[in-house]
């Protein structure tokens, strides 16, 4: 008996503690990363102004890696920058880059966490200052959708290349993230659900030809299709607008992250869509939190068109259960905890509240250097105590919050006991009981000072072997069912620690 309670007692100790692992801390010092890696070619129109067509563009990427890293089957983030739809410094914003400092600290990030991580450019060119609406919607439209076909020229890049190149980037196909930041996340969120080009044939993107009838603002046979595969060409003067890339391979992937950005409408969403994860300023100015119109910031505001946000999206998400591998994950670190005060119970959504609401500090993530920076004036009018150390401090919430969900999403096999309260509390401080023990048929877990929250209960080779979630009472009575005869450990969990339990079915 005394050999058995050691062996309980250090299992117990290995499931409280947090230990330094992939995927979840930063195992490695430095990244290397390959830059300006040419991942397509495809037609942009910024330069249709002066050349009088589209012309091909090299679609470029810097890829990270965990440097002296030996895995070769590593989950992929590809990760799309803000910045308007517009090249930068033109936009007027402070990033617009795959360089962004925001998005280099990112990418450096999850690269030490053992992720390789590919930071894109993608085709920019609208014209957000059109003097009519519908201009102003035609252009947005269509920049987006040639965003999400170059985000899926991207996985099908690392696709084609595990098939043919021997997996030079030591990639898990099927283990793939696309990571959107403010327009990106527009990019991201449209790629995750925009799967049929019928979709975007809603009215608010359809306009009107010379004679008065309708006239989809994006055309197939013009635009190419949705994920970039076919060729597009302009019948009235015979211009290309777009190029196939990488046919044959998959599009496909599996889990998708917005930091800001919003959907273009919440019908392309359906039942059995990926799990999300969305991080947004309920008072973001440039895209809703919930509903409402995409506006240019110029004087007076020119009104663009209405789409959803991350709220609504979550909320869906929520409704479908295309989220439910988060709900159903055991974590209760602080950024869950912090998040479900005012996610309204949407696992997967995070409201971001920066240090300045009033003036619309919707992505307090970001920095720059204010010295190199030409729209640095532009960009602290929004965000006015902008620096490194703010943005380091949010960014630490969104990868803490990413972390235990992609290891899920992913199934990254990582240890169950890095996402939660590493404090454990004696079963006196809960007023905790447990009986009958050793139990036939079912074991009550009674606690007088507090709620049950979840219970978990492992064997004693560390293998998960019940999980009971979202129980939120003084007392849960958990049924034996097809457990074999023997002893387990039940992890208790209450807000404020956990309390390991040996349970003796008999």
């Amino acid at each position: 008996m005394k050999k058995l309670n050691i062996l309980i007692f250090l299992f117990c100790l290995a499931l409280t503690q947090t230990n330094a692992q992939r995927y979840t801390t930063e195992l490695f010092s430095n990244t290397s990363v390959q830059q300006d890696v040419i991942y397509g070619v495809n037609a942009t129109v910024l330069y249709y102004p002066v050349a009088g067509e589209a012309i091909p563009e090299q679609l470029l990427m810097d890829v990270y890696t965990p440097q002296g890293d030996m895995e070769t089957s590593r989950p992929l983030i590809i990760y799309a920058h803000t910045g308007n739809f517009l090249p930068h410094p033109d936009n007027g914003s402070p990033s617009g880059t795959k360089s962004d400092m925001t998005a280099v600290e990112i990418c450096e990030r999850l690269a030490k966490m053992g992720y390789v991580v590919a930071s894109i450019d993608y085709r920019k060119g609208w014209n957000p200052l059109a003097t009519t609406q519908d201009e102003r919607v035609f252009g947005l439209i269509n920049a987006a959708y040639r965003g999400v076909q170059d985000a899926r020229t991207a996985i099908r890049y690392f696709r084609k290349d595990v098939a043919e190149n021997n997996n030079s980037y030591g990639i898990d196909p099927n283990k793939i993230v696309l990571w959107g930041q403010g327009t990106g996340g527009y990019i991201s969120l449209a790629a995750a659900t925009l799967d049929d080009y019928n979709k975007v044939l809603l009215p608010k993107f359809i306009t009107q030809d010379q004679n008065g009838n309708p006239l989809p603002m994006v055309i197939e046979q013009v635009n190419g299709d949705v994920f970039g595969t076919s060729v597009g060409v302009n019948p009235l003067d015979g211009d290309t607008l777009c190029y196939p890339n990488h046919v044959g391979f998959s599009s496909d992937y599996n889990l998708n992250v917005n930091m800001g950005g919003a959907l273009g409408d919440t019908s392309w969403l359906d039942p059995g869509d990926m799990p999300m994860i969305s991080f947004q300023a309920p008072y973001d100015p440039f895209a809703p939190y919930a509903e409402g119109t995409v506006i240019v910031p110029v004087n007076p505001p020119l009104a663009v068109v209405e789409v959803q946000g991350s709220f609504l999206v979550q909320m869906l998400q929520a409704q479908w259960g295309n989220n439910d591998v988060f709900a159903n994950a055991p974590y209760l670190d602080d950024y869950t905890m912090n998040a479900n005060m005012k996610n309204n119970g949407f696992d997967g959504l995070y409201p971001v509240i920066g240090t300045n609401p009033q003036v619309g500090d919707s992505s307090p993530w970001d920095f720059w250097d204010p010295a190199t920076n030409p729209n640095h004036a532009n960009g602290i009018l929004t965000n006015p105590d902008m620096s490194a150390e703010k943005a380091g401090r949010y960014i630490d919430t969104i990868v803490g919050y990413f972390t235990p969900r992609a290891c899920f999403a992913l199934d990254l096999g990582c240890n169950l006991g890095d996402f939660v309260s590493t404090r454990e509390i004696d079963a006196v401080e809960a007023g905790l009981t447990t009986a009958p023990n050793p139990a036939s048929d079912y074991v009550t877990f009674q606690a007088t000072e507090m709620n049950i929250q979840d219970v978990y209960v492992y064997d004693l080779q560390g293998r998960l072997v019940k999980a009971h979630t979202h129980i939120d009472a003084p007392q849960f009575e958990m049924k034996r069912n097809k457990l074999a005869s023997g002893v387990y450990v039940a992890q208790i969990r209450f807000k404020d620690g956990i309390v390991n339990q040996k349970v003796v079915f008999k």
